[in-house]
């Protein structure tokens, strides 16, 4: 997509021009727009856990495993009446140190037909990010530079994705997908378009499996988070936030302008690429965490802890990349990959497994 491009040292270079962008792009690959103003940088692993402070809030376990980042301040329930992720928090796993927010998704395993046993399926770094796995976090505001977007305020959460979809319930969320990635990543192409698929790819991915999930862009200006953590946020009526100038049109109900947050990881797939490896029925040997071979599972979630009004100035400075020089405070790869936590659930998550983590039967 455009948000990907060739970086120095791990560090994405402030691009003003078209000429600048292409330039630097791998084997000369065209990027066909000029590159928008975003807040681009990686979250490395907090933790993998059955925990899900918005999906079960104080279960222990909850139903699935997640891949957590973020504030080490996670739990089970974070409740926003008394949970102050900043103040809570002595250190994050991402780039940005006023950043103690929590983003979580489910996670990729491999099921080997043969015997039924699954083993994780790593992440790795995005394209000019280093780390120990995780997430890419983008924050993008409009593409114009008149139309000035909300931060979130303390409290704020939202959730996409569904994770008891299936194929005859796939879910409504337009902007959670999959995309098999060529090998020196996919410039040029929006988030969850095409060849963007709901279901996992079905063939041998050079460059693994990319998975986005993209959260809506308009509030309704009151609710921090509601019943389901869905209905004070909207995607625009008219328009694309990512190929409009000022992000569409919000409908009437959710009049504020929010930053657009994506998740985005890839999954290191490549180590199956063997034909003796997949299934002879011809399907494919990948599975969520939530027991879902089909991909319709796939969901995020976000509990918002920038310190003060940080993100607020990251966003009206039209910051680029994980870069955002005099407004946000980062920290070194070295430094942010020592943010981890315990399991609250311990349990084998890696290595070769009789069953997914919390599910008693895979059916397939």
């Amino acid at each position: 997509m455009i948000l990907q491009l060739t970086l120095t040292l791990g560090t994405l270079t402030t691009l003003t021009t078209l000429s600048q962008a292409m330039a630097l792009t791998p084997r000369g690959v065209p990027i066909p727009t000029p590159i928008p103003p975003m807040l681009r940088f990686q979250c490395s692993q907090l933790v993998l856990d059955r925990l899900d402070p918005l999906g079960s809030p104080g279960q222990i376990p909850s139903p699935h495993l997640h891949q957590i980042v973020g504030g080490n301040s996670f739990n089970a329930t974070m409740d926003p009446a008394t949970h102050d992720l900043p103040g809570s928090s002595t250190c994050t796993s991402c780039t940005f140190t006023e950043d103690l927010s929590n983003y979580w998704t489910a996670v990729m395993y491999f099921r080997d037909w043969r015997n039924g046993t699954f083993t994780r399926v790593a992440q790795k770094p995005n394209l000019g990010l280093e780390g120990n796995g995780g997430v890419t976090v983008y924050y993008i505001p409009p593409h114009d530079n008149t139309t000035r977007v909300a931060a979130f305020k303390p409290g704020f959460r939202m959730l996409v994705g569904d994770a008891t979809a299936s194929p005859t319930n796939p879910g409504q969320d337009p902007k959670v997908c999959h995309r098999c990635m060529p090998e020196d990543g996919d410039l040029g192409n929006l988030n969850c378009a095409e060849p963007d698929t709901k279901t996992f790819p079905t063939g041998f991915c050079v460059g693994g499996i990319r998975s986005v999930i993209t959260f809506p862009t308009c509030w309704d200006g009151v609710h921090l988070d509601v019943p389901g953590h869905r209905d004070h946020v909207a995607y625009p009526v008219e328009g694309n936030y990512d190929k409009t100038p000022d992000g569409g049109v919000c409908p009437d109900s959710h009049p504020v302008k929010i930053p657009q947050v994506m998740l985005e990881t890839i999954w290191d797939t490549t180590p199956f690429n063997d034909e003796a490896l997949w299934p002879e029925d011809g399907s494919q040997p990948f599975v969520w965490s939530t027991n879902d071979k089909d991909g319709y599972t796939q969901h995020g979630d976000y509990v918002f802890g920038w310190k003060d009004d940080s993100l607020q100035r990251a966003m009206d400075a039209r910051c680029f990349g994980n870069v955002c020089e005099g407004v946000l405070a980062t920290q070194t790869v070295e430094e942010s990959v020592t943010c981890t936590i315990p399991q609250t659930v311990v349990e084998d998550v890696d290595g070769w497994l009789d069953r997914l983590p919390g599910q008693e039967d895979m059916p397939m």
